[in-house]
């Protein structure tokens, strides 16, 4: 259940309440300590005891390492079963927060508290919970739902620009794949901040939550969401295994331009549309440079990708602006031709 907090967090204080646990843990980065954790205890009324749980800020911290730290330090502040883990960050806190409270003594309750859009929109919706294993990403994880998702918007004041352009690409794909009204009434946004992106959170959050109830375990409709996701995660994967990381929506947006293309080289969707999906990705996002990463290593990790079977490389590719079909298999050649493409983009 998704709950959007008024300036009081009324229904969190409400549900705290409501429930019997016996201790709070409350996972935080150094970003939302700083910015969003005082918000939080200042409107925090309970009489449980909590402690605060802090990680270190950036995707090269959502690894086994951490998340060893994290359950070592519940068992050393004796954390039972009736705990509560309150993971209050971005999609890195309630990934991992989210997976350490469920494999914790097999399963503590854990409920999420976004602050960044691409959290709101995405990471904290669905109860996929993980960790990425070498350079991996979210190779090592859970199927597990928070008690609650509680939503406040206004978290969003704390971000910088390119965390605010990062969660906006997710709520593009959620429209690309499931809502082309979505879809258009975001490519009108012309600058993008938080007033403009405010009244879209909505739909971009329900849209998620529809296809998650539909298929939890990501048998058939849920690989959809994985859409710009097979290419965009090689990618950011290989950054993160140089030691240059990226946003995860930078990685997405390339992977929204070179799906798209493939998606109409592929016969899926018309070459309108190929160009309409990649002109409006454009202008909100810069070219990034994957000249260095050789078309071998982008396919060893494809070869890698979470929704392959029997090593064919599974896609989820667009059948029109609005639709999506997954379990698709391509050429090599469109593949190898898609990246061609996005390529030679930085030289148009």
């Amino acid at each position: 259940m998704i709950t959007i907090l008024n300036d009081n967090f009324s229904q969190l204080n409400d549900f705290l309440h409501e429930k019997s646990f016996s201790k709070i843990f409350i996972l935080v980065d150094e970003n939302t300590h700083e910015y969003c954790l005082p918000v939080l205890l200042g409107n925090l009324e309970t009489e449980l005891s909590f402690e605060i749980l802090e990680i270190e800020a950036g995707e090269e911290m959502k690894n086994i390492q951490t998340a060893n730290q994290l359950w070592e330090i519940l068992t050393e502040m004796k954390a039972d079963r009736k705990a509560l883990v309150i993971n209050l960050g971005g999609g890195v806190i309630t990934d991992m927060g989210g997976f350490v409270a469920s494999t914790y003594k097999r399963g503590v309750q854990f409920i999420n508290i976004p602050t960044t859009l691409l959290s709101m929109c995405d990471a904290s919706i669905g109860g996929k919970t993980g960790i990425d294993l070498m350079h991996y990403k979210n190779m090592v994880g859970t199927f597990s739902f928070p008690e609650q998702i509680f939503v406040y918007p206004k978290f969003l004041e704390t971000l910088p620009f390119k965390e605010l352009r990062s969660g906006f690409a997710e709520m593009l794909k959620h429209g690309l794949i499931a809502d082309k009204k979505h879809w258009d009434n975001l490519i009108q946004i012309h600058k993008l901040d938080i007033e403009g992106i405010i009244p879209h959170i909505q739909t971009s959050m329900d849209i998620k939550q529809d296809v998650v109830e539909k298929d939890f375990h990501e048998k058939n409709v849920r690989k959809t969401l994985n859409f710009a996701h097979t290419i965009g995660h090689a990618i950011e994967s290989l950054c993160l295994e140089q030691g240059n990381p990226i946003l995860h929506g930078e990685a997405v947006a390339m992977g929204m331009i070179s799906e798209a293309h493939l998606s109409y080289l592929e016969g899926l969707i018309s070459e309108d549309d190929s160009k309409i999906i990649i002109e409006n990705v454009q202008r909100y996002y810069p070219y990034l440079d994957i000249s260095d990463f050789k078309d071998e290593d982008i396919f060893s990790l494809l070869l890698n990708d979470k929704k392959n079977v029997d090593s064919k490389i599974n896609f989820s590719l667009l059948s029109g602006i609005g639709t999506c079909t997954y379990d698709y298999q391509c050429s090599q050649k469109n593949i190898v031709d898609s990246l061609t493409f996005y390529r030679n983009l930085e030289n148009i």
